[in-house]
C-alpha cells in the first residue's frame, strides 16, 4: 500500500499523469479534504469524488495527531512544517506506508518516512 499526496491526485485529475487507483494507493482525510477544498464547481467536486471513491481512505486517531504533534515540535520552527504535512507524515510513520509526493522538500528531513521516487 502506498499513501499518496494530494498532489498527485491533482495531477491525476488533471490528466497530467495516470495510473491505476485501485491497485494499493491510500490516502487520510486531510489528503480528501485538500483535495476537495481545490475544487473550482460542482463538476470538478464529482470528478473529484469520482476519484476519491476508488482508494482506501485510512482511520486517523489520537495516535496520529500525537505525533503530527511532536512533529510539529521537532520540524516547524527548523524546516517550516506545516500542520496539514505533520498529519500526513505522522499517518504514514503509524501505518508504516510510503509516501508518494512531489513535494520531497517538505518531508525528506524526517529520517523514518519512506518517500517514493517516482
Amino acid at each position: 500500500m502506498i499513501f499518496l499526496d494530494t498532489c498527485l491526485l491533482i495531477d491525476f485529475s488533471k490528466e497530467k499523469i495516470d495510473f491505476d487507483l485501485s491497485k494499493g494507493f491510500c490516502i487520510s482525510s486531510v489528503v480528501k479534504l485538500e483535495f476537495k477544498a481545490g475544487a473550482l464547481n460542482k463538476r470538478e467536486l464529482k470528478k473529484i469524488n469520482r476519484i476519491l471513491s476508488q482508494v482506501k481512505l485510512l482511520d486517523m486517531d489520537q495516535s496520529i495527531l500525537d505525533l503530527a504533534d511532536i512533529l510539529i515540535e521537532k520540524y516547524t520552527l527548523s524546516h517550516g512544517m506545516g500542520i496539514y504535512d505533520a498529519i500526513i507524515a505522522a499517518t504514514c510513520l503509524v501505518y508504516d506506508l510510503p509516501l508518494w509526493t512531489y513535494n520531497k522538500k517538505d518531508f525528506r528531513f524526517i529520517e523514518e518516512l519512506e518517500l517514493i521516487d517516482e
